[in-house]
């Protein structure tokens, strides 16, 4: 079976486009089959995007996961003088970022393959993550833990997990890994968690 967060250039493809509006902007967007959350702007992502966008991220935003680019794309909208990259596995969720960047007329990101942090240089002000919970614990362990080395001093990690998925044990390898955790926000069961380099 295909899953979100592996490469299957073969699988047969069912595009669906749709207008959604993030932090205040109406962005049109294309999806695919093999990718997370086809049909629309998953209930995590947005309210990851709503607590983030608060915030007026500066300087280097990396989107780690980014799909078909939901949460970097409409942060960069926002913030045009915010330098954002977006990384995944999936070429099929990359190619269909860069449509999306380019539908928006986002010029303020970079789209890359990535395996956790394995191609990213560089260190940055903010990190964000709706992690890809099917990849498995290890995975997901290893974006939130790994964030510490890509963050500038005083920069931040933002991750949505249901409570239901291992919200409370990513927040406890936040706070072993950073020193300090907290929960931003829950929202219908998603928690918005946040760690800062200090």
């Amino acid at each position: 079976m295909n899953q979100y967060f592996t490469n299957d250039p073969d699988l047969a493809h069912d595009e669906h486009s749709f207008d959604f509006t993030l932090a205040g902007h109406e962005l049109h967007f294309t999806s695919d089959n093999g990718v997370f959350s086809k049909h629309t702007v998953d209930y995590g992502s947005r309210a990851l995007i709503a607590v983030v966008a608060q915030t007026q991220p500066q300087g280097r935003l990396l989107d780690v996961g980014c799909g078909w680019g939901p949460i970097g794309l409409s942060l960069a909208k926002a913030q045009p003088a915010l330098d954002v990259v977006m990384s995944d596995v999936n070429e099929r969720a990359m190619g269909l970022a860069k449509r999306n960047a380019d539908a928006n007329g986002i010029q303020n990101v970079q789209i890359i393959e990535s395996s956790v942090y394995d191609q990213i240089d560089g260190t940055f002000d903010t990190i964000v993550t709706n992690p890809p919970i099917r990849a498995g614990k290890a995975t997901v362990s290893a974006i939130l833990a790994g964030a510490f080395d890509h963050l500038n001093q005083g920069g931040s990690l933002y991750a949505v997990l249901q409570k239901k998925q291992g919200a409370p044990s990513a927040k406890k390898l936040m706070a072993e890994t950073f020193g300090n955790a907290q929960i931003v926000k829950k929202d219908k069961g998603y928690y918005i968690l946040q760690a800062t380099k200090a």
